[in-house]
């Protein structure tokens, strides 16, 4: 039968070569025809055979002739499969809420970036924009990539808030509001030092040239960066997990990790958890009390082997999260790119999530953002903005969808929320009603107030911030208040750049609120705003690339 099997596959790769036929197609045939000369109750191994240019191993054939367990390994030939496996999670947008009724927004922080650099993968690889799935856009991401000159933290205080308000660029008749919070930058680093694990993805799925090799090549950038007193360990999984280096000294042992590092190679099923277990065990064994703890994973999120849904695998994280060691997570590639399980560790793991898609984009991530993304400054971030409803009568937020929480638990210490890493901004963003007529109700600041009195306070709202200290079990509160000199009819600078990034995320995601919001508009805000880096140069080229898209896509 085997021989047969294979005698087949030469046939149809000779056909491909001959006809033009796609060769999954013939292979299938190949299989299909196999299907009649067994027996419906036998499972037989088959050898591994080639598809669309990766290497599968065929373990069996089920009761209907169908084939089963197929899993991926190195791709001999170096193409990408056509088919497209990607997953994101659903997103129902943001609408508008009334004061009277709903006066608090409550959130947690999110100073992730992986949706941004996704979609300018996708937007690169000359995807249109109705081909980009909706829960790959994710507004708070694409405004948290960038940075903004936000006024810093006063004496005493964590964050530094900078509130701006305008007219709404795509609805005139509303008013577009921004709270910049910068958090502190990282104190002296501890003298014990940083223990970090790459937890690296060498299965199959990993062949590609932007994933494992891209991998190598970011790895290498961050042991450069890395000092005397930090360790570091390297823990591979596929099929099973490795431990290939432990609390190494990256600069006493630095060609040792390069070596380690450049001879990975990628192979077999991927079971994460395993792969997770084992770094965490590893990073408990060379726990700093005092220092920065943190397991750095490498993947695509293609989970198939242990735990693989997203609600197991935000209990196991969670659980591990108790030891004080953090998760940061990188993605990497296409095709078969979950990013649901990769947003799904990063937020239960006490991390942060990034997706990597070029070595600029490492370089960016793991050097010259080196301190935000390693070093928190304050876990379980939760923001909560009370607005006064003599002076807003709707509120909708812009994008943190997936990050909103019930009221009662901004108070909840046993809450998860957000971790913030040093120096890191957080973009928050309202589109709002102003107020006309109203009635007030009791319970809370504005609302027990009647609207006069909360008219005259010239308030706006009040942002609360609760936030822990790494290590912390007890809270802190910081109280901010937005009155009426945040107002301006000329916006400039960074709030018009950040309102062209939020008005571009709606367009892409075609949101029921994008109002007069076009291309041209988004272009327009930007030649006003200052493009004063390369990063902000690129999202221009970017806009204009999706403008292009749309329209050869007509």
């Amino acid at each position: 039968m085997k021989k047969r099997f294979l005698m087949l596959v030469a046939l149809a790769m000779v056909a491909t070569l001959l006809t033009g036929c796609a060769l999954p197609t013939l292979l299938m045939s190949a299989v299909q025809s196999l299907r009649f000369e067994r027996s419906m109750d036998v499972e037989e191994e088959l050898p591994e055979m080639l598809y669309d240019g990766y290497a599968y191993e065929m373990d069996a054939v089920t009761e209907d002739g169908m084939v089963a367990n197929i899993a991926s390994g190195p791709a001999l030939y170096g193409v990408i499969p056509e088919f497209n496996t990607e997953e994101y999670a659903a997103v129902a947008e943001n609408g508008f809420k009334r004061v009277t009724t709903d006066p608090l927004s409550t959130f947690s922080a999110d100073v992730d970036t992986a949706s941004y650099c996704n979609l300018r993968r996708m937007l690169n690889n000359d995807y249109t924009p109705d081909e980009i799935p909706t829960g790959a856009v994710r507004v708070e991401e694409m405004l948290n990539y960038f940075r903004y000159d936000y006024a810093a933290p006063g004496d005493g205080a964590k964050f530094g808030v900078t509130a701006r308000m305008a007219p709404c660029p795509w609805n005139r008749d509303n008013i577009l509001l921004t709270l910049g919070v910068r958090a502190a930058d990282a104190a002296e680093r501890s003298g014990e030092g940083s223990n970090l694990v790459f937890l690296v993805d060498v299965s199959g799925s990993m062949y590609d040239e932007e994933k494992l090799p891209l991998v190598q090549r970011a790895l290498t950038l961050l042991v450069d960066e890395l000092g005397e007193k930090d360790t570091v360990s390297i823990v591979t999984y596929a099929s099973g997990e490795e431990i290939l280096i432990e609390g190494a000294s990256p600069v006493k042992d630095k060609a040792k990790l390069l070596s380690a590092i450049d001879a990975l190679e990628a192979d077999g099923s991927t079971n994460g958890q395993k792969g997770l277990a084992q770094a965490y065990e590893v990073a408990q064994r060379y726990l700093r009390p005092k220092g920065n703890n943190r397991v750095i994973m490498c993947s695509d999120g293609d989970l198939n082997v242990g735990i693989t849904s997203e609600s197991d695998l935000h209990d196991f994280v969670t659980e591990k999260k108790q030891t004080g060691i953090y998760l940061s997570v990188l993605g990497f590639g296409d095709g078969n790119y979950k990013d649901t399980k990769m947003e799904t560790l990063a937020d239960d793991g006490n991390g942060n999530y990034y997706y990597i898609d070029s070595i600029l984009e490492a370089r960016k991530v793991l050097c010259e953002e080196l301190t935000q993304t390693l070093y928190a400054v304050a876990d379980d971030v939760k923001f909560q903005v009370e607005f006064n409803p003599a002076k807003v009568s709707e509120w909708r937020q812009i994008g943190y969808e997936n990050r909103a929480l019930e009221n009662q638990d901004f108070e909840d210490d046993k809450k998860d929320a957000g971790e913030v890493g040093a120096g890191a901004c957080v973009t928050v963003m309202y589109e709002l009603v102003p107020a006309g007529e109203g009635e007030s109700r009791g319970g809370l600041k504005y609302q027990a107030s009647s609207l006069t009195e909360a008219a005259e306070s010239g308030e706006w709202l009040t942002l609360s911030t609760r936030y822990k200290d790494p290590g912390a079990d007890a809270s802190q509160l910081q109280t901010d208040i937005v009155d009426d000199s945040a107002m301006t009819d000329a916006p400039e600078g960074d709030f018009l750049f950040a309102a062209a990034v939020a008005e571009f995320g709606m367009i892409l995601s075609d949101s029921a609120y994008k109002g007069d919001a076009t291309y041209d508009t988004v272009l327009d805000l930007l030649k006003q705003a200052p493009l004063n880096d390369a990063y902000r140069e690129e999202f221009f080229s970017l806009v204009k690339i999706a403008q292009r898209n749309a329209a050869l896509a007509q």
